[in-house]
């Protein structure tokens, strides 16, 4: 009984004494993290704040609690326009919106959104996922102490809002649009005037003749604003934004404090709200669409063909000269543009054959 005993204190004893070394592992696995994500969104934005409040959602669940991440919408702890900052700086330790907002900072962040007449979403995804763009992305994020991720996706936008018709690439000139990224320096240079502010408040710009057009995203985003009250023509295709990629950027220092299974956890939520967000927008444009034109009497109109070929002629430029600017944007840009040019030839036996097939009557 005494050696029993005697055995039972050492053992006892030896984990006491082991304390010191066993317990890093023990409460590095049950610590606890708590995230903010500053978003350039307002709160709760069907589609795209709703994509965030998602990817937080996500990482909760999946990581049974161990993080908690608590969603800010545009305003509620940074500007929309300061969630770049804002998660550089550590303020906070995730952000949600689009990489082209951040072309002060490197304008190479474009192609991490959406090009014109560049990639689809499906397109996007393979580049970024299979093609060298997600590890380009991150290259280009490095200096700034941020971790990107795809975090969802619109699909192909609509062209915008207009109060007057387009028959012209003349009719752009003198025009007042929001247009964000690449698209709106094509624009600028059809001789329209581009100004870029956040969408909340879109409407009021509209409404008060600040704007005499405007783009978002889509139906679904649009009808939620209420566009239709304060512009009559609704122009597709969105050729300035065929396929917009939404980003996670995480605060590089944050991200490594976390254990490797919370790391892939966060990486795993962000690549399931990318696949998410874009079947949320196939599944509502639609129908958003469907009420817009029967229900509020929307002017869906396409832009003519000479007008989208002057735009693209335009647009080959303005992302030539973005490529000229350094050497990371040209090893950029060469990566898109071999990956588009290569794609681009199965989209049209797949994707584009197909869909020709079945309008058939």
């Amino acid at each position: 009984m005494k050696r029993r005993d005697f055995i039972n204190k050492a053992g006892v004893g030896a984990v006491a004494a082991g304390g010191a070394l066993l317990a890093p592992g023990v409460v590095h696995a049950k610590a606890k993290y708590k995230w903010k994500m500053v978003t350039a969104w307002p709160k709760n934005f069907p589609g795209l704040g709703t994509g965030a409040n998602l990817l937080a959602k996500n990482i909760n669940e999946m990581s049974g609690g161990r993080i908690k991440v608590k969603v800010y919408g545009a305003n509620e702890l940074v500007p929309a326009f300061e969630v770049f900052d804002a998660v550089s700086k550590g303020t906070a330790q995730m952000g949600h919106s689009g990489a082209y907002y951040w072309k002060g900072k490197n304008a190479a962040t474009q192609f991490f959104s959406s090009v014109p007449f560049g990639l689809t979403a499906q397109e996007m995804n393979a580049w970024l996922y299979y093609g060298g763009g997600m590890e380009l992305w991150r290259e280009l994020y490095e200096p700034f102490n941020l971790i990107p991720a795809a975090a969802g996706n619109s699909g192909v936008q609509m062209a915008g809002w207009f109060n007057r018709e387009i028959k012209t690439i003349e009719d752009l000139k003198g025009l007042k649009m929001r247009m964000p990224g690449l698209g709106g320096e094509v624009l600028r240079r059809a001789g329209g005037t581009t100004v870029n502010i956040p969408g909340g408040e879109l409407f009021t710009s509209l409404q008060s003749g600040a704007l005499d057009a405007t783009e978002w995203v889509g139906p679904y985003n649009d009808l939620a604003f209420g566009f239709y009250k304060v512009a009559k023509y609704y122009y597709y295709p969105g050729w300035h934004e065929p396929g917009s990629t939404m980003e996670a950027m995480i605060n590089k220092q944050a991200f490594s404090e976390l254990p490797d299974d919370l790391q892939s956890i966060v990486m795993t939520a962000c690549k399931a709200v990318n696949m998410d967000m874009l079947a949320d927008y196939t599944a509502k444009n639609n129908q958003a669409l469907d009420t817009l034109v029967n229900k509020h009497g929307v002017k869906l109109m396409p832009l003519p063909d000479d007008v989208l070929r002057k735009l693209k002629q335009i647009s080959e430029e303005v992302v030539l000269e973005l490529a000229n600017k350094d050497p990371m944007s040209m090893k950029i840009y060469t990566s898109f543009s071999q990956f588009r040019a290569q794609v681009s030839q199965w989209s049209t036996l797949s994707e584009q054959a197909f869909l020709k097939a079945r309008a058939l009557v």
